[in-house]
């Protein structure tokens, strides 16, 4: 998340050791496949989207490859699916006593995707909505994002929380919890904030209708995040877990090609927050970039999102070219 310029006139030094951390590697439960181990899962009778289908889906700086689709998403898809086939098995034996009138159907399942800022979360999830559709046809696939739960931009100056856009306590916790908890409980009809990121805010008035799918990815920053004075967390909610990983160098990387790009296109707009932006050279942009990763993104993730990657049933490692290269699978 950025902060408003007020907050970037000096941003706090953070040393440059402390800039740069490596993940350390997951040790069992965790069995770990290298790209190509993970590729070979797929099965033959898979069906590939269309390469046009797919690159509609990235990001501003994150594109959507149809190679990714074929050696990451597709044996991904065929792990999800038979998880989704015990759950729903072990749902119909559990409550097959108490529905005599044979009336059944499973609760949408839930999948949560974690990881820090820039690291591609977004794109990842359109990414694996497409292909989890296409792979059992009619069945529905919905993507809900923490963003439309954050506090809107009057009650975060409120609550003095603007510099901390992004961290756990920026979030309408109660709200998100009540939804999850509805979409568990199987009820439809429910809305969903919508959230602009030109305009920086919750957009009044504007919801986001979720209705009973089969299958709901719920994705953002601090989703499995267990740091919480609530009698619950969002993942208590989840049936199965993903967390994008990268190096903090690459995502500080990553960050700032994206914001320069956004500097020259989106922040020219001058119905965007950052409007007052659009003026920096590309060197004052980076500068600007810069001093936000390591003032507001860098500390939120080293304290509250990388500590919650141990949680997730699979974590996926990134390399250099926004590219999955190691795959962590946790077996309990």
């Amino acid at each position: 998340m950025n902060p408003p310029s007020s907050l970037l006139s000096s941003p706090r030094h953070i040393p440059a050791a402390a800039a740069v951390v490596t993940p350390p590697r997951l040790e069992p439960p965790y069995v770990i496949f290298n790209r190509s181990q993970w590729a070979a899962l797929r099965s033959p009778e898979d069906h590939v989207p269309s390469r046009a289908s797919i690159e509609m889906l990235g990001g501003v700086n994150d594109p959507a490859l149809q190679i990714e689709v074929e050696e990451i998403f597709l044996p991904l898809t065929r792990f999800i699916n038979s998880h989704i086939r015990a759950a729903h098995e072990l749902s119909r034996i559990v409550y097959s006593g108490f529905d005599s009138a044979g009336s059944f159907r499973a609760t949408p399942y839930v999948i949560g995707v974690a990881g820090s800022v820039a690291v591609g979360k977004s794109t990842f999830a359109r990414v694996l909505r497409a292909v989890l559709a296409q792979a059992i046809p009619g069945r529905s696939v919905e993507l809900v994002t923490t963003d439309g739960f954050l506090y809107p931009t009057r009650e975060l100056q409120e609550r003095a929380l603007m510099g901390r856009k992004g961290f756990p306590d920026s979030y309408d916790l109660p709200a998100m919890l009540e939804f999850l908890s509805a979409v568990k409980s199987g009820k439809s009809g429910l809305k969903v904030p919508v959230y602009s990121h030109e305009a920086y805010d919750i957009v009044p008035d504007e919801f986001e209708r979720v209705d009973r799918p089969d299958i709901l990815i719920f994705e953002g920053l601090n989703v499995l995040q267990t740091k919480n004075i609530a009698a619950a967390v969002a993942s208590d909610f989840f049936d199965f877990s993903i967390y994008l990983d990268a190096e903090s160098a690459l995502i500080e990387k990553w960050y700032i090609q994206r914001f320069v790009k956004l500097q020259r296109t989106v922040f020219q707009r001058e119905s965007s927050y950052f409007h007052h932006y659009k003026d920096l050279s590309e060197g004052e942009a980076i500068q600007v970039a810069r001093g936000i990763w390591q003032q507001i993104n860098l500390p939120n993730l080293l304290d509250n999102i990388a500590p919650t990657r141990g949680r997730a049933r699979i974590v996926l490692r990134k390399g250099e070219q926004h590219q999955i290269e190691e795959i962590s699978v946790r077996q309990t």
